[in-house]
């Protein structure tokens, strides 16, 4: 290999490194705003933002009223709130095990509500227990 074929390849091999250096990274943090004019002139707009499984987003109408959701998310579960405009919030809290889920609801006059689901190879239990204390369940069995 000769000078200059030794230069264009490290030249080609240096633009290729640093080519990968600029890409963006999968759980790189985005945002969104988006903002939308009706026919009378009034606006709404939504602004979202994403960073690894969390997402925070907000709406305003055009009445000015605005609404917000904000959602944390890990392996073990996942976190969410959303405030409407009149500032009541609802919540919902899931953690996830080795063949678990569980979740709550809590609305926004304090009531509870509860899901609990376990999987196995055997089949899947699924239990729902009212703000009341109601329950349901439901049980499927598999069979090879």
């Amino acid at each position: 290999m000769n000078t200059t074929s030794r230069t264009l390849a490290l030249m080609a091999a240096a633009t290729f490194v640093l080519s990968l250096a600029t890409l963006p990274d999968a759980a790189e943090a985005r945002e969104r705003k988006t903002t939308v004019t009706g026919a009378n002139g009034k606006t709404a707009s939504r602004n979202v933002s994403r960073a690894g499984g969390d997402v925070q987003s907000s709406s305003t109408g055009p009445n000015g009223n605005t609404r917000s959701r904000s959602v944390d998310r890990s392996a073990e579960g996942t976190s969410a709130t959303v405030t409407g405009a009149n500032g009541q919030t609802a919540t919902r809290q899931t953690t996830r095990g080795d063949g678990q889920v569980d979740s709550s609801v809590t609305g926004p006059n304090g009531q509870t509500a509860t899901r609990s689901v376990s999987r196995s190879a055997e089949g899947t239990s699924a239990t729902v227990t009212g703000p009341q204390g109601q329950t349901a369940t439901r049980t499927t069995t598999t069979t090879p």
